[in-house]
């Protein structure tokens, strides 16, 4: 599955969506004033008393970070230790955004005038897309960025039954302390846990600061285990190899998850190699992002599960970690492609590398140039290539071939269209010996 980073970032300071759910109660739902109305105000005390506590399933409107009202709909409840028996916690989906925006929030964030139980599902959804923005549907989308093609109805609802609650709400990695978008399987002693301490360097995770802070008096590592295969400047790539460093690809896994939505965990990390980025200053290599790849892969994938850490998420690394991926294949000698399937938005990504790549040889090229001489210069798929020029209405099929139409002014268009890419991928700085040739 591939998950790529240009999609909306929950802040990376820890007093984000989680916060404000937690903190952000200086106001109450609208109720009736009573204003000399007191029948129409002991109507509604009434009505929450009957209402309350909220069933899984039930609809309402509430507070949003945003200081207005969403529609949610409840997922799970809890008691809560403080309150009376009716008082309960509710975990909600905002139906209008990102399943990554779950949350727990507290009564007094909901609008209990709003309250809907029994409603149709299909309906609900088509009326909430009758009223979506374009803005609203955008967000909405982002929730297949993993995507789910390849399951059945009824895996579809097991996963998101096994997963619709994040268990650990906020990790501390590095000088960062990062919001979580959802459920990872960590083992079950972790299961009280809502805030996890990871080591940036071995990947190893902690219940409490203090036990941090001792393992970093014994951990000798600066930088990911594995070999440094790339540094430009401060940037650096390393190269895990699953089977060798089998709790570090494992831990990498569980940090992962936390913020990609997809059914898959691999616990056999033997068979991967992971491709870490790392910023580096006197401190160390500090982790930004990592994809992963198989060690053989019949279908030509260079490329399984993508991710930039929220921090460090609208630099670019995405569209370099892409690059990079392809600069493997190059060495190879090889052709590559992303594992699919893909989703909309993962689509959207490559495609923005493939047009940029493709449409700068165009401009530079001058003559007659074939698919296979581009998939053999870039190491794209050729299908890769055929898609994205038909998608461009650059390729045409006469007498049998499909011709290329490379106006300048139109590849100009595109080109700009598509956006700048990320930091360059130095070819010559890339010392690296291919897996099947290192054994």
């Amino acid at each position: 599955m591939v998950s790529i980073d240009n999609t909306n970032s929950t802040t990376a300071n820890g007093h984000g969506a989680a916060a404000a759910a937690v903190d952000d109660m200086s106001t109450d739902p609208p109720a009736p004033e009573s204003n000399g109305s007191q029948p129409e105000f002991d109507a509604y005390r009434r009505r929450k008393s009957t209402i309350l506590p909220l069933e899984v399933g039930t609809r309402v409107n509430c507070r949003w970070r945003d200081g207005k009202y969403h529609p949610v709909k409840v997922i799970e409840r809890r008691k809560h230790f403080s309150g009376g028996s009716n008082y309960y916690e509710y975990y909600v989906h905002y139906t209008e955004f990102n399943r990554r925006l779950d949350e727990w929030v507290h009564l007094d964030q909901l609008d209990l005038g709003s309250v809907e139980t029994d409603v149709d599902d299909k309906v609900e959804d088509k009326v909430t897309g009758l009223k979506m923005t374009r803005h609203q549907k955008r967000k909405i989308d982002e929730t297949h960025i993993e995507g789910h093609e390849e399951l059945d109805a009824a895996s579809l609802r097991e996963h998101e039954e096994f997963t619709k609650v994040k268990n650990i709400a906020t990790i501390e990695l590095g000088k960062y302390e990062i919001e979580t978008w959802y459920f990872s399987p960590f083992p079950p002693e972790y299961n009280e846990c809502t805030k996890l301490f990871f080591c940036e360097f071995c990947l190893n995770f902690m219940k409490r600061k203090e036990q941090l802070q001792r393992h970093m008096k014994k951990c000798d590592l600066k930088h990911p285990p594995g070999d440094e295969i790339y540094r430009d400047k401060t940037l650096s790539m390393f190269e895990v190899d699953g089977k060798k460093n089998k709790i570090y690809g494992q831990n990498l896994c569980y940090l992962a998850k936390l913020f990609l939505d997809h059914k898959t965990l691999y616990y056999d990390v033997d068979l991967f190699l992971f491709y870490v980025l790392c910023e580096c200053d006197d401190r160390g290599c500090h982790m930004v992002g990592y994809f992963s790849k198989e060690k053989q892969s019949e279908e030509s994938y260079n490329l399984a599960c993508i991710l930039t850490l929220p921090p460090y998420q609208r630099k670019g690394y995405g569209k370099f970690l892409i690059a990079f991926s392809y600069e493997l294949s190059k060495k190879e000698a090889k052709v590559g492609t992303p594992e699919r399937p893909l989703s909309d938005l993962g689509l959207l990504s490559y495609r923005g590398y493939w047009t940029r790549v493709l449409l700068d040889i165009l401009k530079k090229h001058k003559g007659n140039i074939s698919i296979k001489e581009l998939s053999d210069m870039t190491a794209i798929k050729a299908e890769d290539i055929l898609t994205t020029l038909q998608s461009l209405e650059l390729i045409q099929y006469r007498k049998g071939q499909h011709v290329i139409c490379a106006d300048p002014k139109v590849l100009d268009r595109h080109l700009k269209a598509a956006g700048r890419g990320g930091p360059d991928v130095e070819g010559s700085k890339l010392i690296w010996t291919p897996y099947k040739e290192q054994n």
